[in-house]
């Protein structure tokens, strides 16, 4: 996830537009490029943080919609306008983010762990002056999850509720205490509550759900200041957050799904933070003194295999593809060193990780021998649809030429079909492959621990290959009854080693995370999460 929601269709029918834009967009930019620039420079901006996304668009600007963009929209959108009852601790950049209070000072389950009580922060407001409340947190579950309620919103919960979508009922207890009960045991609750953001009841009262998207309030360390669709979002620091304010003063987030482009913009000074630089100008951008960080995190980057079509309801056929690949190869001659070769169903940076669960390998003459086992001794020909850009897909089209090539030695010939990472979206998070395709390529993540059993969970209405293992799925189930967290990671575990016999995926890479900072930006963690925390980093 990357883990991300779907636009409306009346939003896919408009990006066709916003394309064009964005293509004299990046002419400007790289027209701008021609100018020069140093590692400190900003622009001008003083104390402005100025990011280069590889989004192709700002994401819709309500809670759960700005999942559309994948979690780059969560990074940059969500987190900084909105706060959820818990977060991850990205303060750290040497061990993996633990969920810790924030809207929410402490949680507790009950005995059969159906049954949440949380105590809210008090003395917290909206950026309105709403106060933050039982009432409010009331209403925001009731816009996502409700649909008796008349502050139910449709799209909300098609795009955000997937993180509640087992809440059963939830209810005030006192002006600062909630409960939320579900449909039986989810021990794991508050870490899929991390993304489950409140907007200001009075602010969506007031412009209505689609006035609310264009005029956002929540209760984040950045508020809402301007946004020109297709171009730029800018976000104000917050003084009065209950964290305390950030240091620095403004956040600029700039949709720049060209990699060269960003770049460009980033040596020219127009921008002083980019994200996912080309590989192959990492080495002169540390040379001439910008910061390029990278640190292990939750991240794989598959094929997901339709099991659905012939070849690949045959395991031995999704096993051999995994042996087809030269993983080393991409990562040292196509990533730079920019990722780690993926062996196995669980990255590095998540706590099921075990080095044993790291199967697989380069083996063309094994690769052969199992296509011919599977009754494809000459191979076969398969569809891929894989996004042009976009949130953890990194440099999809190089990378995606190079798998064309290692499996074309293995005589399986593959029609690369690119498509628009939102529009792509909008198939996936309905379970379904963009164009009917054979495989799917999409950065996907288990940062969220029910993102387990959405990607693998055979009832999983967003299990776009269709997989199903009952021994998988009792895994999963027993997952939610297990309080304690080091026990479920060894369940999930167990998961990745029947996952590995089966091959739903073609597993390829873990990604590092790659970003470029100015030397003017002081301060910033890199941690081992897709998301990042903006409140403590500086620009001068």
């Amino acid at each position: 996830m990357s883990p991300a929601t779907p636009l409306s269709m009346a939003r896919r029918r408009r990006r066709h537009g916003r394309l064009t834009a964005l293509t004299l967009s990046t002419v400007a930019v790289l027209a701008l490029a021609a100018c020069g620039g140093t590692a400190s420079s900003g622009g001008g901006n003083g104390n402005t943080l100025i990011v280069g996304m590889t989004a192709s668009d700002i994401p819709v600007l309500d809670t759960g919609l700005a999942q559309g963009q994948g979690y780059e929209g969560l990074r940059f959108v969500g987190n900084q306008l909105y706060d959820g009852l818990t977060k991850f601790d990205l303060t750290k950049g040497d061990q993996i983010p633990k969920i810790i209070p924030a809207l929410a000072e402490s949680w507790e389950p009950n005995a059969d762990l159906t049954s949440w009580t949380f105590k809210l922060r008090p003395n917290v407001k909206f950026h309105d002056g709403t106060p933050w409340n039982a009432d409010a947190a009331i209403f925001n579950l009731e816009r996502y999850d409700d649909k008796t309620s008349p502050n139910y919103y449709q799209e909300l919960n098609a795009q955000g509720g997937l993180s509640i979508a087992g809440v059963k009922s939830f209810k005030k207890i006192d002006d600062l205490t909630i409960r939320i009960d579900t449909n039986g045991p989810w021990a794991y609750l508050p870490s899929d509550l991390a993304t489950v953001y409140f907007a200001s009841p009075t602010a969506v009262k007031a412009e209505g759900n689609q006035g609310f998207a264009q005029h956002p309030v929540g209760t984040g360390p950045f508020k809402f200041d301007s946004l020109e669709r297709g171009q730029r979002l800018v976000l104000l620091k917050n003084p009065d957050y209950w964290a305390g304010a950030p240091k620095v003063d403004k956040v600029i987030l700039r949709p720049i799904p060209d990699p060269t482009a960003r770049t460009a913009a980033l040596r020219s000074g127009e921008v002083n933070w980019i994200e996912v630089p080309p590989p192959d100008d990492v080495p002169s951008l540390k040379s001439q003194g910008f910061q390029v960080l990278t640190n292990s995190y939750d991240h794989i980057w598959p094929w997901v295999y339709n099991m659905t079509k012939a070849p690949f309801d045959n395991p031995k056929v999704r096993e051999a593809l995994n042996w087809a690949i030269n993983r080393q190869s991409l990562v040292d001659n196509i990533l730079k060193g920019t990722a780690e070769p993926a062996l196995g169903f669980t990255p590095k940076a998540n706590a099921a990780f075990r080095p044993e669960s790291q199967v697989y390998g380069y083996d063309p003459a094994k690769a052969k021998q199992l296509l011919a086992e599977a009754g494809y001794p000459n191979g076969f020909t398969m569809t891929l649809s894989y996004p042009t850009s976009g949130s953890g897909n990194m440099i999809p089209t190089p990378m995606n030429t190079a798998l064309q090539t290692d499996l074309a030695a293995a005589g399986v010939k593959v029609e690369l079909k690119p498509i628009e990472w939102a529009a792509m979206l909008n198939d996936f998070f309905v379970g379904k492959i963009p164009d009917n395709a054979d495989a799917l390529n999409i950065s996907l993540s288990y940062q969220q621990e029910g993102f387990w059993r959405s990607w693998f969970g055979s009832d999983s209405a967003i299990n776009a290959g269709k997989y199903a293992n009952p021994q998988v799925d009792a895994l999963l189930g027993k997952a939610k009854t297990v309080l304690d967290g080091t026990a479920r990671s060894d369940l999930y575990a167990q998961v990745a080693t029947l996952l590995a016999k089966d091959s739903p995926w073609l597993v390829v890479v873990n990604d590092r995370n790659p970003r470029v900072l100015a030397s003017s930006v002081h301060g910033f963690v890199q941690p081992q999460s897709w998301f990042a925390d903006l409140t403590q980093l500086s620009v001068g």
